[in-house]
């Protein structure tokens, strides 16, 4: 048996590499410090910011999140390593996420995610060929009255059939949301595959406050 070490002596990325954060970036995550108490806590919005840029969250933007909100880069690595949601390696432009819950191991899950993986030929946390697709699975997707679900993207697909997966893999849409995540994740004017028009007016997402969220 043979184990696999790190080096610790060998930068995870050059010195003099450039910046991987833009500009563009930087300001969006600069918009939710109003938001909260401490920069700190602006760290999960910032790495979804970052991870919706860049695909993933390598070690480099790491460092450079940990600098814009004046923390150490290991704050932001224990953040990352607790939540399987965020990626530190490249993964297909869509992912893939089937629930391993009793309610949908009971209605068929387990098929499900057998139908998902035959299919595309990938095995756990792997990646298809063509760079389409990532497949993972999770304990739950709090999704259990409309149990077995697949989450594509953002999106949930409820009470899916095993027969029905090669038809809703080849779905262009089947990632696509109806309603955009918040004014500063997706405005309106740059909404990226959000069908806006269909969205309501909400008060969640437009603050952080509870209590406005009551009176609104």
């Amino acid at each position: 048996m043979s184990w696999t070490t790190l080096d610790r002596n060998k930068p995870a990325f050059p010195k003099d590499a450039s910046p991987l954060l833009s500009e563009a970036v930087r300001e969006k995550i600069r918009l939710f410090f109003p938001r909260y108490a401490t920069k700190r806590a602006v760290l999960l919005p910032a790495l979804h910011v970052v991870q919706d840029a860049l695909g993933h969250v390598p070690h480099q933007a790491m460092k450079e999140i940990a600098e814009l909100l004046e923390i150490h880069p290991s704050e932001v690595m224990d953040t990352i390593s607790f939540y399987t949601h965020f990626w530190t390696h490249p993964k297909g432009e869509k992912v893939i996420v089937a629930c391993r819950s009793i309610s949908c191991e009971a209605l068929g899950g387990q098929k499900v995610i057998d139908a998902v993986k035959g299919h595309l030929k990938v095995a756990d946390h792997g990646t298809t060929a063509d760079g389409k697709y990532s497949f993972m699975t999770e304990e739950c997707l709090a999704g259990c009255d409309h149990a077995p679900c697949l989450l594509i993207g953002e999106r949930l697909h409820k009470q899916v059939k095993a027969e029905e997966v090669p038809k809703l893999l080849a779905d262009e849409f089947n990632s696509r949301i109806t309603a955009p995540r918040s004014e500063l994740y997706d405005a309106p004017a740059a909404g990226v595959g959000v069908d806006v028009s269909r969205s309501k007016p909400s008060a969640i997402g437009q603050t952080s406050d509870v209590q406005e969220m009551r009176e609104t």
